[in-house]
């Protein structure tokens, strides 16, 4: 018996969508509407059931997206994407890892809708303009434009360097030890001197409502988390295709991302909204 493509191309249409939206959960909406849509249609008809999943995802994905501007422009602090666990093997494919790290997709959340389903669709899963144009709307000519300016856009503003796994593992690790050891000396060590920390507590739980930047401020916040509470453990796992940090302070879930370059953490990225932790206990099944 023939799968049926939807279930075949599932991680791949899981992955268009929290790309272009950066919320598992709105992923999964944007999935549960396309199901409903590909069903209610005659699969005979449709000559390549991968193009026309793509379409209807990006289509209800760029719905979801519009609708959430509001909610993001009101919402209580920074706004960070929602982290996932992934497995190892995902690190192997660097493009996919390198597009859906929290600091690409901190990045992306900077353009519009349209710039972003194109960008998505051309530069990560190298689609066909033509196929962009159907998706999104527009003609092939447009389309074209659009990607120029959203590379031009994201080059700007994504991590300048690729980092290994392994330097990136090292780097989290010794995080990870100064964090949970309070070790002043050791943090300043391991941050770039113009390091970026943005946190997300969505309003529910504290966390700084505004980024904090320079090495020494940025200690100086992280320092005092041990002395929260005796209750702290630190976890390196994969997030969104990179090690990262599970962090358990008093029974409360933190996740910590970094972006490193030259040995050194250029952005820390912690996320601390409840509603966003839902999913580091089960790998997300990413494909492209």
């Amino acid at each position: 018996m023939t799968e049926d493509p939807f279930v075949a191309h599932r991680g791949l249409l899981f992955t268009i969508a929290y790309e272009m939206l950066g919320s598992a959960a709105d992923a999964e909406d944007v999935l549960q509407e396309s199901w409903l849509r590909w069903a209610a249609v005659d699969h005979a008809q449709v000559r390549e059931p991968r193009a026309y999943l793509v379409r209807i995802v990006t289509r209800q994905a760029l719905n979801r997206l519009r609708t959430l501007s509001r909610s993001r422009e009101e919402y209580v602090g920074e706004w960070l994407p929602e982290p996932l666990l992934t497995a190892p093997d995902v690190a192997e494919d660097v493009e996919l890892a390198e597009s859906v790290s929290i600091a690409m997709l901190t990045v992306l959340e900077t353009l519009g809708p349209t710039e972003r389903a194109v960008f998505v669709l051309r530069e990560v899963f190298d689609m066909p303009y033509g196929e962009i144009a159907e998706a999104v709307g527009k003609s092939a000519a447009t389309v074209r434009q659009i990607g120029r300016r959203a590379r031009e856009h994201v080059a700007a503003r994504r991590p300048r360097t690729r980092v290994s796994r392994s330097e990136q593992r090292a780097v989290v690790g010794r995080f990870l030890a100064a964090l949970r050891n309070g070790q002043v000396a050791e943090l300043m060590e391991v941050l770039a001197p113009d390091v970026v920390l943005i946190a997300d507590g969505g309003g529910i739980v504290n966390a700084v409502r505004a980024p904090v930047h320079g090495a020494e401020l940025v200690t100086r916040l992280l320092a005092r988390a041990d002395a929260v509470a005796a209750d702290f453990t630190t976890t390196t796992v994969y997030l969104n295709g990179a090690p990262a940090g599970r962090v358990e302070i008093g029974g409360e879930l933190t996740a910590i991302s970094l972006a490193v370059e030259g040995g050194r953490v250029t952005h820390v990225y912690i996320m601390r909204n409840p509603r966003k932790l839902t999913r580091l206990e089960e790998p997300a099944e990413l494909a492209r």
